[in-house]
């Protein structure tokens, strides 16, 4: 941020920065939270379209287990039947994972999205002027790995990051 930057610039300017992406954080959990939802739906689909394979199928449980090299009626059909279920299963495996996965990502989100709110409430309350702010948004973006959170967004430390290297190259 060059000198020009700098003049227009005020701690109240800051702390709405700081409210901006915790809302966009939220927004993002938001989001995530729907995806989420989505794949438990369609978990739950899948449990039931395989607890209706199993309790059509009572035969494979109550009759004895035929030797390998008998091949019976119906006994591919079972194992094609078989198949589908662990597939099924498999599925389940995975999306379930991908909803575990979300769910961490989102608590990570929110826990950022408080950090900057308590920020913004920080720098509100107990500002020594716009450029101590300034660096304290950047220290925090830093420690939090802030710019992860934001990819098709400049965070402040990355603007910081580019004036820096500007700066070095002159």
């Amino acid at each position: 941020m060059g000198e020009d930057d700098a003049d227009t610039l005020s701690v109240d300017e800051l702390v709405e920065y700081c409210r901006t992406q915790a809302g966009l954080l939220s927004g993002s959990v938001e989001r995530m939270g729907a995806e989420a939802d989505e794949l438990l739906d369609e978990i739950d689909a899948e449990m039931a379209t395989i607890r209706t394979r199993l309790e059509e199928r009572p035969d494979a449980v109550t009759e004895p287990e035929s030797p390998s090299s008998a091949v019976g009626p119906g006994s591919r059909d079972r194992e094609a039947d078989l198949a589908e279920i662990e597939a099924l299963e498999a599925d389940l495996e995975e999306k379930q994972t991908i909803v575990e996965a979300k769910q961490a990502r989102m608590e990570a989100f929110q826990s950022l999205a408080a950090d900057y709110t308590d920020l913004a409430t920080d720098l509100q309350r107990d500002s020594d002027g716009w450029q101590a702010a300034l660096e304290q948004i950047v220290q925090f973006e830093a420690d939090h790995d802030a710019p992860a959170y934001f990819p098709d967004r400049q965070t402040l430390l990355e603007a910081a990051m580019v004036e820096s290297e500007t700066d070095d190259e002159d």
